[in-house]
């Protein structure tokens, strides 16, 4: 595990405590590939934030290399509110994976992680999701690009839109029209 000086280097954390997020200039947001993480079940981690950092670090041992990552937000779960409180984040990353390895690799990590998949929107201790491969968009062999429900869930839009406000979903709309218009997830916002 990191320690927090590490971290601290690694991401940019502000003074005041907070992520420096954003992206490079360089970077064409037309080819981004987009992952969203989240969790509600810290399980042996200290907290979910320490297990999403964990889970952001294991990243690169996987050939993915996290290039713009938004601060956590939090939400209520969804559908069903009584379950813990997710926190959720999104990044842009760098790989040379194709889509369906990328998958694979998250897949790993999830699996690593402890993620059980029993019933559906269960609480876990992580997910994470493909929302977009560049402009990728359609069935490919059973991986539906880009994520066909992100773009109506505000803790998925509202990080993509705090991290790059330009970035324009492959079906249209940028990112923060799409967050503000979001149905699901209202209530996020960033901690």
């Amino acid at each position: 595990m990191k320690d927090a000086v590490e971290r601290d280097e690694e991401y940019d954390v502000r003074p005041d405590g907070g992520l420096d997020v954003g992206i490079e200039e360089t970077l064409e947001l037309d080819a981004a590939v987009i992952v969203a993480l989240g969790c509600n079940d810290k399980g042996v981690w200290a907290s979910c934030r320490e297990a999403l950092e964990a889970a952001l670090a294991r990243f690169r041992s996987e050939g993915i290399d996290v290039v713009a990552r938004s601060s956590w937000w939090s939400s209520r779960a969804w559908p069903d509110p009584e379950d813990p409180t997710f926190l959720n984040g999104a990044v842009i990353v760098r790989t040379d994976h194709d889509p369906h390895e990328l998958m694979a690799a998250l897949g790993r990590i999830e699996e690593v992680f402890g993620r059980e998949r029993s019933v559906r929107n269960a609480p876990r201790t992580l997910d994470l999701d493909l929302i977009a491969y560049g402009r990728l968009s359609g069935d490919l062999d059973g991986l539906i690009l880009p994520h066909p429900r992100a773009a109506e869930r505000k803790f998925v839009m509202g990080p993509i839109a705090e991290m790059a406000p330009a970035w324009v979903h492959p079906h249209g709309g940028e990112a923060g029209v799409l967050a503000a218009a979001a149905l699901v997830g209202t209530d996020a916002h960033p901690v």
